[in-house]
């Protein structure tokens, strides 16, 4: 018998382009900073989650390298079996500390971290109200648990108790597990937590956030939204990654210590997948000590951001409802979009076409990330461009 054609992927990828949403993947071949090298050209970096400059920094670099040349390159196995290295624990012992919990596991990576914690939580017969805009690793994790999920609209606490009350009126002994994001990825906003955790509260509901892009961000030290927003210890599951303001590839989960020793025990990607690598592992440690001793990154992030924003503001820009240095430069049309960032490329910035299904039709925007290793004369050269391809596109 002869191979089955796929000939029907062709046909679904022109599709795509006819209709603008093929996404360009760029290939970057040098180190990630303020400034890289993509496709063969030297580009002003607007589109990576490299918040704080981490992902080349000299601490981050020698720390790797000495974790490779003391323990190699791989953890050679399942962390359950003999692939937990004294390196680990390192790391999860100086995440517990930053994050103020009882305890934190490190998994592979974000996505993984929310895959290993949901089903261990709530199965079928239980209920997750979840954000409907949150990331699609927590939208795969609620799949994997078999839980009724129950969409609320986006930051809206109102609607939230008004799904629980609705769903759980007949159901008092079900497990009920409320997630959000912390912060949003796609549009920079922030769940309204204190609101949210009340609500869950009057309903025994646990709460989970996912704060990739808070951890490094928010709160004294970039310690995440749930310290921003002074709920230490109100918050039953914190999810983060190592690979946005960390610099590095990885993930975690930190909470009550009864949490992450069942997840040692059961969370499939922990049980099932290799470690994090001795390097990377080494690096998010120096990422964390830097964190811990000095906020100046942060605050330098923190000034950046303003100024870049209130710049755009003043250009007529829309920047959505961003409260973080995520800063969408909306659009709406997909191919307007497309073009829109292939423009800035030619003229030396790279940032990124952001369209369905990541975000919903009619709402493509360029993603612009700032960075606290962006120079002011960085940020004048990205609003010039900007400026310049806005008016030659129609958008202002």
């Amino acid at each position: 018998m002869g191979a089955i054609s796929l000939e029907f992927l062709q046909e679904e990828l022109q599709r795509l382009r006819d209709q603008g949403l093929l996404t360009t993947i760029r290939t970057v071949s040098s180190a990630q900073g303020a400034h890289f090298v993509a496709d063969g050209r030297r580009v002003l970096n607007l589109g990576s989650n490299n918040y704080l400059g981490l992902a080349n920094h000299p601490a981050l670099v020698e720390a790797a390298r000495k974790a490779i040349e003391r323990l190699g390159i791989g953890p050679g196995a399942v962390r359950s079996i003999a692939g937990t290295m004294s390196i680990h624990l390192e790391l999860e012992s100086k995440l517990t500390a930053f994050k103020e919990t009882e305890a934190t596991v490190s998994l592979q990576s974000g996505f993984a971290a929310n895959l290993a914690v949901i089903p261990l939580l709530v199965g079928e017969g239980d209920f997750i109200f979840s954000d409907e805009l949150n990331h699609a690793s927590i939208i795969d994790g609620c799949r994997l648990s078999r839980a009724k999920v129950v969409r609320y609209r986006h930051a809206d606490p109102a609607d939230l108790e008004a799904a629980m009350e609705r769903e759980l009126s007949t159901n008092h002994e079900a497990r009920r597990l409320v997630i959000t994001d912390g912060v949003f990825s796609m549009d920079g906003d922030l769940a309204p937590l204190p609101a949210i955790v009340a609500v869950a509260r009057r309903h025994d509901a646990m709460v989970m956030v996912d704060d990739a892009h808070g951890e490094g961000v928010l709160g004294d030290h970039g310690r995440g939204i749930v310290h921003h927003f002074g709920l230490s210890g109100q918050v039953e599951v914190e999810v983060g990654t190592l690979s946005k303001a960390f610099g590095v590839m990885g993930g975690f989960v930190s909470g009550p210590r009864v949490l992450t020793d069942f997840l040692r025990q059961r969370g499939r990607p922990f049980i099932f997948s290799s470690a994090m690598t001795p390097a990377d592992t080494a690096a998010a440690c120096a990422a964390v000590d830097i964190l811990t001793g000095d906020d100046s990154l942060v605050k330098r992030l923190w000034s950046n951001t303003d100024r870049f924003k209130a710049e755009l503001a003043r250009m007529g820009f829309d920047t959505g409802r961003s409260q973080t240095p995520i800063t969408p430069v909306m659009i709406g049309d997909a191919q307007q979009a497309q073009t829109f960032s292939r423009l800035l490329f030619e003229r030396g910035v790279f940032a990124q076409a952001i369209s369905f299904p990541t975000v919903a039709r009619g709402q493509a925007r360029i993603r612009a990330m700032i960075s606290a290793v962006h120079s002011p004369s960085d940020l004048d050269f990205a609003l010039q461009q900007l400026h310049d391809v806005g008016m030659e596109v129609g958008v202002i």
